[in-house]
């Protein structure tokens, strides 16, 4: 894919899981899973039914995109060695490219930059954490917390939250045959029907049709 100059793509969701390998230029990727600021030989580990937005550089970007297996564990970010190989080797078989990405492919420590990543962070961690206890203890105000997070990852603090727990809830779904009430319960929601609202939103999928919709 190429991605022109200064593009910037709203906050979205990719219902396939994926891998987005930079081959040239960069781009700043904030979403489900942290903010990624992007260059060549990174590369971005999508779950399904993960939410981004992206924002392009002045030279804007080529990226290649591989699709990943629905269960496959790994950092959100990493790198190749070299992503012009993995690029010819998809042109002849996508399978044999996605196999030597997950051979090769090394993480990548994350590097927060200021206090949004850390509250995304944070969040990612516990999705329950207190965002008025959070902004307290950072010496921010609530609102100025609201709105500095939305310009950086398109969404409120408290809808990041619930998408974070919605997301525990998806893979426990997906890798499990938990009752779904187990799952809720597990995922900190307050019953089923809640999980339920928060999965639909996410995924766009109920959890019972999520997980019929699962490969065997």
């Amino acid at each position: 894919m190429r991605h022109a100059p200064s593009e910037n793509l709203p906050r979205h969701r990719h219902d396939e899981a994926f891998a987005a390998i930079v081959l040239s230029g960069g781009y700043v990727e904030a979403g489900d899973t942290g903010r990624h600021r992007c260059e060549p030989g990174d590369v971005v580990l999508h779950r399904a039914c993960e939410h981004h937005l992206d924002r392009f550089d002045r030279a804007g970007a080529e990226v290649l995109v591989l699709p990943l297996p629905l269960f496959w564990s790994a950092p959100a970010l990493g790198r190749v060695a070299d992503p012009d190989r993995l690029a010819r080797l998809a042109e002849r078989d996508i399978a044999d490219a996605v196999e030597t990405l997950m051979d090769e492919v090394e993480a990548k420590p994350a590097s927060p930059a200021d206090w949004p990543d850390l509250l995304a962070q944070a969040l990612r961690a516990d999705p329950a954490l207190c965002l008025s206890a959070w902004a307290r203890g950072t010496g921010l105000h609530l609102g100025s917390v609201s709105r500095g997070f939305r310009q950086v990852f398109g969404v409120t603090p408290a809808a990041y939250r619930l998408a974070q727990r919605a997301q525990h809830a998806i893979d426990a779904l997906l890798r499990t045959d938990a009752p779904l009430s187990a799952v809720a319960f597990d995922c900190g929601f307050a019953d089923q029907a809640h999980m339920s609202r928060a999965v639909l939103r996410v995924a766009n999928l109920t959890p019972g049709a999520l997980r019929r919709a699962r490969p065997a």
